[in-house]
């Protein structure tokens, strides 16, 4: 057998050299310069390729590693605390083998844990050896920001994960490199549809894509969503896709109209205050241990169970807040008593702010939206915590129909709307009332140091929203006509 391949390369060697005498233009002989790769398996030249170097090691390049779950980069990754999102991952792993829905949607608030719920899920899939390939977006990251490598990362991490794909992702790169720099259909065609069908695989793998609304442009998340969502649906591949981003206008309207008939699963991340009170229970049971040469004379009672209830509170049941209190009192070059006294209110911050990656999160929010002066009004109204529906607020500020809602469409990820009946929808409609999601945004809207730019306090904003209560109180409810906007002073 080593006889017949080594005399069907040399025989391949020899066509080569043959080649190269006919050229010109460098090497010896003046040949061109050519080296070719020859796969040899069983006696038989599988395909030789001039590139000189194996598909996957080019594959290797063009990936970003840095955006794999297990990234070093990404250490430490955001995980579910122990003991808590315990039913959501339970049902999140029924979902990737029982279910006759091939993408499931993980949507959430901004800070709700989905990146900590899609890491723990890639952990547990990995596990079970059903991961097929993971990919966490972040926004501005020079190679995790962008969409162009996504589909040579999801195809590396195939390739890696199963040795019948690996000869087809890799020969692909090999006769075509520039299919690399091709269009995200192609390279979703070219790279993984075709080698997948081409391979038989046993059992189903999951593709996890995390913080899709990170990813650098809007048409950009929905042209990944319909390549991404038709090609798994369409039953010939061994394949599930897990999407976990915020609920962005542009993104919602693909799985409500685009992809809506494609089976898909939507889940939305609730609140869940109980875990957010065993987290922080854990949390400051670590920190006193860790800390025991400034905590020797603290109570053992420390925090009071009030602290506790009230940090919940502020918390609205979702794990930002919560995360970020602990990593500013657990510094370790000050007192855990005095830094909870800075978040409590009761000591000024001598030195960092306590909410600084809060304040950070919300402002990169805000800052997205335009039209930043009638967005300032519509939050100092929101702020005020003045109960009206959508329209209701393009009434009293005297905006044309709509405006309101076309201001507020890219908060949705910290703010939504709710039915009369109290409950959470998905209808921006006029008469629909606004939710804040998270209590501290009020927190961060009403105070000038944190919001800075976005503060709603000042006098001028304060006065113009009186002037409009004022002379919303001032028409007459018997005749609306008055206002020609209608009616609002109820």
């Amino acid at each position: 057998m080593l006889i017949t391949t080594y005399t069907a390369a040399q025989e391949a060697t020899v066509e080569v050299a043959a080649c190269g005498d006919r050229g010109g233009g460098g090497g010896t002989r003046e040949g061109p310069t050519l080296n070719y790769y020859i796969e040899a398996e069983e006696g038989n030249i599988n395909h030789i390729h001039r590139h000189g170097e194996p598909g996957l090691h080019i594959l290797q390049r063009a990936a970003a590693s840095d955006a794999f779950h297990d990234s070093a980069e990404r250490y430490p990754q955001p995980q579910c605390h122990p003991e808590t999102r315990t039913e959501m991952l339970e049902d999140l792993m029924e979902w990737t083998s029982g279910s006759d829905n091939r993408v499931l949607w993980l949507h959430g608030p901004a800070g709700a844990g989905k990146s900590a719920i899609a890491q723990s899920l890639c952990q547990e899939l990995e596990a079970e050896g059903r991961l097929g390939a993971s990919f966490f977006f972040k926004c501005g990251h020079p190679s995790r920001g962008h969409s162009r490598r996504l589909f040579p990362t999801i195809a590396y991490q195939l390739a890696l994960l199963l040795p019948e794909l690996n000869c087809a992702i890799s020969r692909v790169v090999e006769e075509n490199p520039s299919i690399l720099h091709r269009s995200l259909s192609t390279q979703l065609w070219k790279l993984i549809l075709e080698p997948c069908r081409q391979s038989y695989q046993s059992g189903t793998f999951v593709i996890a894509i995390d913080g899709l609304d990170e990813c650098e442009d809007h048409n950009i998340q929905q042209e990944i969503l319909r390549l991404t969502g038709s090609a798994v649906c369409d039953g010939s591949l061994p394949l599930r896709l897990f999407v976990a981003s915020r609920p962005e206008p542009h993104i919602c309207e693909m799985f409500t109209d685009v992809l809506k008939g494609i089976h898909h699963h939507p889940v939305n991340i609730e609140q869940s205050f109980e875990d957010v009170r065993r987290y922080l229970l854990d949390e400051f049971k670590r920190i006193r241990w860790e800390h025991q040469a400034t905590m020797a004379a603290i109570p053992g009672s420390w925090p009071s169970w009030e602290i506790i209830d009230w940090l919940v509170h502020n918390s609205s049941g979702y794990f930002i807040y919560a995360s970020t209190i602990i990593k500013f009192i657990d510094d370790k070059d000050f007192r855990p008593p005095e830094r909870l006294q800075v978040i409590l209110g009761m000591k000024k911050p001598e030195f960092e702010l306590p909410f600084a990656a809060l304040d950070a999160l919300y402002t990169q929010i805000l800052c997205a939206v335009p039209r930043r002066p009638l967005l300032l009004k519509i939050l100092a109204v929101i702020a005020a915590k003045i109960q009206l529906s959508i329209g209701y607020i393009d009434q009293l500020l005297e905006l044309e129909p709509g405006e309101a809602q076309l201001t507020l469409r890219g908060l949705r990820s910290v703010i939504g709307v709710k039915k009369e009946d109290g409950s959470e929808s998905n209808d921006w409609s006029p008469e629909s009332k606004i939710v804040v999601h998270h209590a501290s945004f009020y927190d961060f809207l009403q105070d000038p140091t944190r919001a800075r730019i976005f503060y709603v306090g000042s006098s001028s904003l304060r006065t113009d929203l009186c002037c409009h209560i004022l002379k919303s109180l001032s028409y007459s409810y018997d005749n609306p006509s008055l206002n020609k906007h209608g009616f609002v002073g109820q």
